[in-house]
């Protein structure tokens, strides 16, 4: 079942010169897709334009279709797609002003969407259950999230995406500020997550991506080169770019 499509999407910072070209891509349900390729090559910029992050910028224009389970995410009202479509960054962010509790409600709050006391609680604590977190906060949930280590920071800002139930989880590069031991963790947690989420994960790491993605997409120069299972792509790429990229030539 395919939960995202994407057709001839382009995204331009400047009138005439496209950062994302011409990318058409479908995206099945509860699958781990990777985005790879060099510095600069739009991935990031893909990513943001599926959850209608560019519009809190001047000047950007994002063409052509993105359609989530259907519709036009680019004729939606930007909030409701921002619920559907979570986002991840790549260094954990959060509010510093917070505590753990208030930050994986943040999304309501932000939203103007009010709960009642028992449906917090069922939120906070199964979200945090969700990213393995739980049993590590739980006596804590007073405390500022900037009191947690850095791979605990990245779970609670999963945990903040997750709690709003969204059908797709975008995550932008989300282990690259992590130490290695976390970077397992995270990566244990989107192999579990897959079971109840669809997972776009932009990413520099080959490794990673061979070790926990279903399909890739490599992209050049704003161009999506190819898209196929990760297996395929690895074993036997169909582009000389993709061959060149993933054995190290450039990039």
């Amino acid at each position: 079942m395919r939960l995202l499509e994407l057709n001839r999407v382009c995204v331009s910072y400047t009138p005439g010169k496209n950062a994302v070209n011409n990318v058409s891509a479908a995206i099945g349900e509860n699958t781990i897709t990777a985005i790879m390729g060099p510095s600069g090559c739009g991935k990031s910029t893909l990513l943001r334009a599926i959850n209608r992050m560019h519009e809190l910028y001047p000047n950007v224009e994002t063409t052509g279709e993105i359609l989530l389970k259907g519709k036009n995410v680019l004729r939606m009202n930007p909030m409701e797609v921002r619920r559907r479509a979570g986002m991840v960054f790549q260094r954990p962010n959060p509010f510093p002003t917070m505590s753990i509790y208030e930050n994986v409600l943040a999304g309501y709050k932000l939203n103007g969407i009010r709960l009642g006391k028992n449906e917090r609680e069922e939120i906070v604590e199964t979200s945090l259950r969700n990213v393995a977190l739980w049993d590590e906060v739980k006596d804590t949930m007073n405390k500022k999230g900037s009191f947690l280590s850095g791979g605990q920071q990245q779970r609670l800002c999963i945990a903040r995406a997750l709690a709003l139930k969204p059908e797709l989880l975008l995550m932008d590069e989300p282990t690259s500020a992590l130490d290695p031991i976390s970077t397992n963790r995270i990566e244990e947690l989107l192999l579990e997550l897959k079971e109840q989420f669809t997972i776009v994960i932009v990413t520099h790491n080959m490794a990673q991506a061979a070790r926990i993605s279903d399909y890739s997409m490599f992209m050049y120069l704003g161009d999506l080169v190819e898209y196929d299972t990760t297996k395929q792509m690895f074993t036997k790429p169909g582009d000389k770019r993709t061959e060149e990229y993933l054995s190290g030539v450039f990039g």
